[in-house]
């Protein structure tokens, strides 16, 4: 660890600085940097340097603790490294025949200089005296303070690389921000023969983007990334580094999105929103002996592989050029390492809501130029229903029904509500709702209560914590454009006497009549088909909007039936879910 940190220090030694020094005299235009880690919400800072013998010192102080406490122990360290070096140097006179003593090194003093010069008094806090700027002096060696530099914490790239689809790395940084990082791009050097095999070194590439998109021609070849955290006010941290595991490797040529990417190459005007609902397959079922076996037999294994389809997917996805994304089946892992930091670069920010039984669940992203996010009112069906007194009356009838009640309260599925505002009209706000009900295909009567729910909360807060804004509901709703979950939604009602309450036979019967006061309208319509395998094809996503406040403005057409079908079935080596995605341009009416 100390050779790490030293080497992080001196890394920048004698870099040059804009800042005023301190403390009388003219300092020497080379200073070593003493790092300050001060964050309000922790009680101690931290104080990192190099003595001038070398040694590096990480100190924790109190943050109420008097400057002149911290300067005193400073002074102590400094001591001790003198200590040690005259050990050392006593023990050399002593091995080379030289006589006398080593002289016993004396305390330095120590003080702290602020921007303009004035001595920083010793009763200041340590949290008020430490500013970016300030000199420390330490004995005749010169100091100065960096608060709060610009750190980088984790940076990763994907496991798996393929030519022609975007390499989205993992930045994670400290007072610092992706978007203000510097980004240098190298790949592996090829052998002087022109053989197969890489050689040593690297060569850089023309990319600095935070986003590479490696060519055919580096297809068998590593690439590493250097990248300098920033934070937007010009100061720049210590560069890390990370190399892939491993080559470059060709893509699959045609993917099934390619055609939808050309009516999506630019994002929509401020008048306008695109949206986006998809299914993407969560890897912990498509990495199941059953899925590889029953369910997807057609599908190559490899791209079954989770690493495989996420470079489909952030193309995919980044070339729809969406404003709300709205995903169902996201693996946690995947949102966080790799679909929030690869869509962050691409200008969308994104909300994850679990389903905790299953260790995946929902994700809605939306773009930050465009919206900012007012509040979100996440609920799991099951929690809401027995909890909130919104649901009272559901709760009580369907209690009547105690064997129905049993199978909804088990289910785990969730309602994601996100509430956004617009950038450039604040008047102009969106409830964006994401679901994915129960999957059963005799599950019709349990998707009618989830919907009831679900209206019943999206009523709550488009009605009543903000009266009267439109709302969007996307999702996978397992339910085909004839069945009666489909019928509430878009109709606002639902008869107790609908063929769906008895969808799992009479002895599971539960009758009601409900309904919802919103207008509600499937944008893309009624395809065919939004999943495709091999056993079963039919229409089960949707993008529902208030025909009162917006209107369709495009649909983005889906693939066609033979690009669906040119590998039998969903997923294949060139679509990355056994879903289609839906994409539509809405309008403020």
């Amino acid at each position: 660890m100390w050779h790490r940190l030293r080497s992080a220090l001196r890394s920048l030694r004698g870099s040059p600085t804009a800042a005023p020094h301190g403390g009388g005299g003219r300092p020497p235009a080379a200073m070593e940097r003493a790092v300050v880690r001060c964050v309000p919400s922790e009680p101690k800072l931290s104080l990192r340097f190099v003595l001038p013998d070398g040694s590096a010192r990480h100190m924790q102080r109190d943050q109420e603790e008097p400057l002149g406490r911290a300067l005193a122990r400073i002074a102590t360290n400094a001591a001790k490294g003198h200590g040690k070096a005259g050990k050392k140097s006593k023990k050399a006179r002593a091995e080379g025949g030289a006589e006398g003593e080593a002289a016993v090194p004396a305390v330095p003093a120590v003080r702290l200089f602020s921007r303009d010069g004035a001595a920083v008094a010793e009763e200041v806090p340590n949290a008020a005296a430490w500013q970016d700027g300030a000199v420390l002096h330490i004995g005749d060696a010169r100091y100065r303070v960096e608060r709060n530099p610009p750190a980088l914490t984790e940076l990763r790239l994907p496991r798996s690389l393929l030519a022609g689809f975007p390499v989205c790395p993992k930045v994670s940084a400290e007072f610092a921000a992706p978007q203000h990082c510097l980004f240098r791009w190298f790949r592996e050097q090829r052998p002087a023969g022109g053989g197969e095999a890489a050689g040593e070194g690297w060569v850089e590439t023309a990319a600095t983007e935070r986003v590479f998109t490696p060519s055919n021609a580096l297809v068998g070849l590593r690439l590493k990334l250097r990248c300098t955290p920033g934070d937007g006010e010009q100061r720049y941290g210590p560069a890390l580094e990370v190399e892939s595991s491993g080559p470059v490797e060709a893509g699959p040529g045609a993917c099934t999105f390619d055609a939808r990417h050309l009516y999506t190459k630019k994002v929509c005007g401020h008048g306008f929103v695109r949206a986006v609902s998809y299914n993407i397959l969560a890897d912990t079922y498509a990495q199941t002996e059953f899925s590889r076996t029953v369910l997807y037999p057609y599908c190559a294994p490899y791209a079954l592989e989770i690493d495989y389809r996420q470079n489909l997917l952030k193309k995919e996805l980044a070339g729809y050029s969406a404003d709300l994304i709205c995903l169902q089946e996201v693996d946690k892992s995947v949102f966080v390492d790799s679909l929030a930091p690869a869509l962050d670069a691409f200008g969308l920010e994104g909300l994850f809501k679990i389903k905790e039984k299953q260790h995946e669940g929902l994700a809605t992203f939306y773009r930050r130029d465009k919206f900012s996010l007012l509040s979100q009112h996440d609920i799991a069906f099951s929690e809401a229903l027995l909890s909130e007194p919104l649901h009272k009356e559901l709760c009580e009838q369907l209690a009547k029904y105690p064997l129905v009640q049993e199978k909804v309260l088990q289910r785990s599925s969730v309602l994601q509500v996100s509430v956004l505002q617009s950038a450039t009209d604040p008047s102009r706000k969106l409830c964006v709702a994401n679901t994915h009900l129960y999957w059963h295909p005799k599950g019709g009567n349990i998707r009618l209560i989830q919907i009831a729910v679900a209206m019943s909360h999206i009523q709550h807060v488009a009605c009543d914590l903000y009266p009267r804004i439109p709302v969007i509901f996307c999702g996978d709703f397992n339910s085909t454009p004839s069945s009666g979950a489909y019928s509430f939604i878009s109709s606002g009602g639902i008869a107790e006497d609908h063929e769906d309450w008895v969808s799992n036979g009479e002895e599971e019967r539960c009758s009601m009549s409900l309904s919802h006061p919103f207008k509600l309208l499937s944008a893309c319509g009624e395809p065919a088909y939004t999943n495709y395998v091999g056993g079963f094809h039919g229409c089960l996503d949707y993008i529902f909007i208030d025909r009162n406040a917006l209107e369709v403005e495009q649909v983005i057409p889906l693939p066609s039936h033979e690009e669906i079908t040119t590998h039998q079935a969903l997923p294949s080596v060139s679509h990355p879910s056994d879903h289609i995605a839906l994409i539509c341009d809405l309008k403020w009416k």
